[in-house]
């Protein structure tokens, strides 16, 4: 059991540094085409991050319910809601902070609400806080509902999007002006508590879409569960070699029934769409498949192996300080210069660092870049080294 652990470890760890490259280049102007997200239909290697994430989430859920069970349900509650709630507002908070920025040679206190611009506020919702939704809804499916019963309830939700997305969804109901979510969005979060950065209000985190997305972690769960009883249930000399067997035949399945589903109903992370729920998770139950044979059954661990180990023991706490830092430090100015009226120019320790050593390195203006995501991603797996050393687990 706990060389599984070891192989969760490993999946979940290299989904969050895999995450930390991608949210972390040097400019968002100078990123290799498979570290951006898909401008809308499609998917490329960053669209997977999320969705593994949400996967790996899953995964531990299933050593973790069935221990629920054995005790009252007030305890089961107790455990939920409190990690949901608690995940949640570290999310909401951690789009708040710092709580000021400058403007000009001021700091100004970042409002709920801009007193000036009313249609500018702080984002609600965010990837911290789809977790927390996601993993609360799971946790209720799985806990109170046999395997069989999960399974149709998934198969409902996924069928029923789609059928909303029709139904509801305007002219084009798959695209960014004709998806039925954004309604629903500005109605309950309003447009001050949204994203913007698709030129319009639009959330990717919306609230209609997490009901798809609550299915990659059902998956994520039942994949788990799985690994645990399948290999036991199995009879013969090789009992985990057949397991890793029927994950790589779901795998195929599920991708190709992504795929095939993607014809119609397109394969879109910013939407969840049921078709990107499928493909994804199939490609995440084949990584996880692999790992399962060359790190228990191979038994290859080394310094790859190692690397991703310890991303994966401190997962939510090293994505929180991945945001902390660059944002505690853009609160810091160095001066950089003068502009032609003489006034100095300030920038923030990590744009210094970016300008002045990493977009220097010769070749394309991509490689200064991602010189800079590795140098960042480098610095976060030493704090995890250390505190993997010392035996600090941080867990919510």
């Amino acid at each position: 059991m706990n060389q599984r652990y070891y192989s969760l470890d490993v999946f979940r760890g290299a989904t969050v540094a895999l995450m930390i490259l991608v949210n972390n280049p040097g400019s968002w102007s100078y990123a290799f085409s498979p570290l951006k997200h898909a401008p809308w239909h499609g998917c490329t290697p960053t669209d997977l991050v999320f969705p593994f994430f949400l996967f790996a989430v899953g995964n531990a859920m299933s050593f973790v319910i069935p221990r629920l069970r054995t005790q009252a349900g007030k305890v089961f509650w107790k455990k939920v809601l409190k990690r949901t709630i608690l995940i949640f507002l570290i999310g909401l908070l951690l789009n708040w902070y710092p709580f000021v920025q400058w403007s000009n040679d001021t700091l100004l206190f970042k409002y709920w609400i801009n007193p000036i611009k009313s249609d500018s506020g702080i984002r609600i919702l965010g990837v911290l806080q789809r977790i927390a939704l996601c993993y609360c809804f799971a946790s209720i499916l799985v806990y109170f509902f046999k395997t069989k019963t999960v399974v149709l309830i998934s198969i409902f939700i996924l069928l029923s999007y789609w059928l909303i997305c029709i139904l509801l969804g305007d002219s084009d109901p798959y695209s960014l002006q004709g998806w039925f979510g954004t309604k629903i969005d500005v109605s309950i979060l309003q447009i001050a508590h949204m994203y913007k950065g698709e030129g319009v209000p639009f959330e990717p985190e919306g609230i209609a879409s997490t009901f798809t997305a609550v299915i990659q972690v059902v998956i994520g769960f039942l994949v788990g569960q799985y690994i645990q009883t399948g290999t036991k249930a199995i009879e013969g000399p090789m009992p985990i070699y057949r397991t890793v067997s029927t994950l790589m035949v779901t795998a195929a399945l599920l991708t190709l029934g992504g795929m095939t589903w993607g014809l119609a109903f397109p394969i879109n992370k910013k939407i969840w769409t049921s078709s990107y729920v499928l493909y994804s998770s199939g490609l995440a139950i084949t990584a996880l498949g692999v790992l399962i044979w060359f790190v228990e059954i191979k038994g290859h661990k080394n310094f790859v192996t190692k690397f991703f180990d310890v991303f994966g023991k401190n997962p939510l706490f090293i994505f929180v300080m991945s945001a902390l830092i660059p944002k505690t430090l853009s609160l810091m100015r160095i001066e950089n210069g003068f502009d032609e009226t003489g006034n100095p120019i300030y920038t923030s320790p990590l744009r210094w660092f970016y300008t002045e050593i990493c977009a220097k390195f010769p070749g394309p203006p991509e490689i200064g870049s991602f010189v800079y995501a590795i140098c960042f991603l480098s610095l976060l797996w030493a704090v995890c080294y250390v505190m993997d050393k010392k035996g600090i687990y941080v867990k919510v």
